[in-house]
């Protein structure tokens, strides 16, 4: 433990230091110190290596504002916690109750935790400070959205602990660290600009006549599927060739992050796009790939990861000349907006693959016509093809 009331006699004779190492000092107290977080902890009276050894078994513990421990308990660490999480979670993803995308995001939040706080530091040992500074660093990098998302993700992984009895009681976090407001998003929603893009905008982005070509394949046949199917980053990387139908002009195709059924009817300009894709598609060097409809021109998939997507997108807005804080899955929000219009809301909310939780008549409910699908999937194409008109 640091020597921090010691009763001993003060030393009248300074100990030599080693020359160049100025990690203590010698305090007039008599004894090894060292000013830890705005304060000085001391090390003993004893030779300079016997107070740097004590010093080196302590220092994690001061640093993290926590008292040493002379013997430190066996406890669970927050990496022990991190490994325990992930394992469930695994297994959730092999029986298909959670998906993929999902793991990877608690994943890349367990790499933080364990980043920031320590890997070796007691779950048990961590209070509202520690989650405060979390959140602090987090919101350095992020927005109010992601780092809403973030605290989140973050809160589950503790919640877990104390569920499946890793943890005597409920973590207590503070309120230093709480989600962003209601308020704070609103502001930080409307500072961004509108997430949606208008019919002249995609008109460039497919390169409707008079506009020359811009997207070439497969991002035009990306493009179309996003804007009269309400795909997203995820529907579009693992969309598989089976859930095509177009001949019939449909595709099935469940949400990937919710497992909710999807059916959707193609546009004639969406089936004339896959077909010219599936006509060049290259051959996948993953077996895995085979069965999937978009892969890169090198062969791979599209990983949601690495943003492929979203960085194609990019480069083709930014030749456009189309700003703002939009990318890819704007389609989506654009869709939804354009297609509230029909009127028919549970014919788009079945498209997109939405749930409302709680809504007890989705448990009555067994499917909507194809009529009604195809009424708001007509809506959108005429208000596309509308403006394409008046160009």
């Amino acid at each position: 433990m640091s020597d921090r009331n010691s009763t001993d006699a003060v030393r009248t004779v300074k100990p030599e230091r080693p020359e160049g190492d100025t990690t203590l000092f010698w305090h007039q107290s008599g004894r090894w110190a060292k000013k830890i977080r705005g304060g000085l902890c001391y090390f003993g009276r004893g030779t300079y290596d016997e107070a740097l050894d004590l010093y080196n078994q302590q220092k994690d513990a001061l640093h993290s504002g926590r008292l040493p421990r002379d013997d430190e308990p066996e406890g669970l660490t927050v990496y022990l916690l991190c490994a325990n999480f992930l394992t469930t979670k695994t297994l959730m993803v092999k029986t298909g109750d959670l998906a993929q995308r999902s793991l990877d995001d608690y994943a890349a939040t367990c790499k933080l935790v364990i980043k920031a706080l320590g890997r070796n530091r007691l779950v048990s040992d961590l209070g509202p400070a520690d989650f405060e500074k979390l959140r602090k660093r987090m919101s350095k990098t992020w927005g109010p959205v992601r780092l809403g998302n973030e605290i989140n993700r973050v809160r589950v992984i503790f919640s877990y602990g104390f569920k499946n009895g890793h943890l005597p009681r409920p973590m207590v976090f503070g309120e230093g660290f709480r989600r962003p407001s209601a308020k704070t998003l609103r502001k930080h929603r409307h500072a961004q600009g509108a997430k949606k893009f208008d019919a002249v905008e995609l008109r460039r982005m497919l390169g409707y006549p008079p506009s020359p070509p811009a997207a070439g394949q497969p991002m035009r046949a990306m493009i179309l599927l996003g804007i009269n199917c309400g795909f997203g980053n995820s529907d579009i990387a693992t969309l598989p060739i089976a859930a095509l139908d177009l001949h019939g002009g449909w595709v099935n195709y469940p949400r990937p992050k919710t497992g909710v059924e999807r059916r959707c009817p193609l546009w004639p300009e969406t089936v004339a796009a896959l077909r010219e894709w599936l006509a060049e598609r290259p051959t996948p060097k993953d077996p895995a790939q085979a069965g999937v409809v978009f892969i890169t021109k090198y062969g791979g998939k599209w990983d949601i990861e690495n943003r492929a997507l979203s960085n194609e997108t990019r480069k083709l807005l930014d030749k456009l000349d189309i700003h703002g804080h939009r990318n890819f899955y704007c389609l989506r929000h654009t869709f939804q907006t354009v297609g509230d219009e029909s009127k028919d809301f549970i014919a788009v909310r079945r498209i997109m693959g939405h749930i409302i939780p709680g809504d007890i008549a989705e448990e009555y409910r067994q499917g909507e016509s194809d009529e009604r699908l195809k009424s708001v999937t007509d809506h959108v194409r005429g208000w596309l093809l509308m403006e394409k008109a008046k160009a």
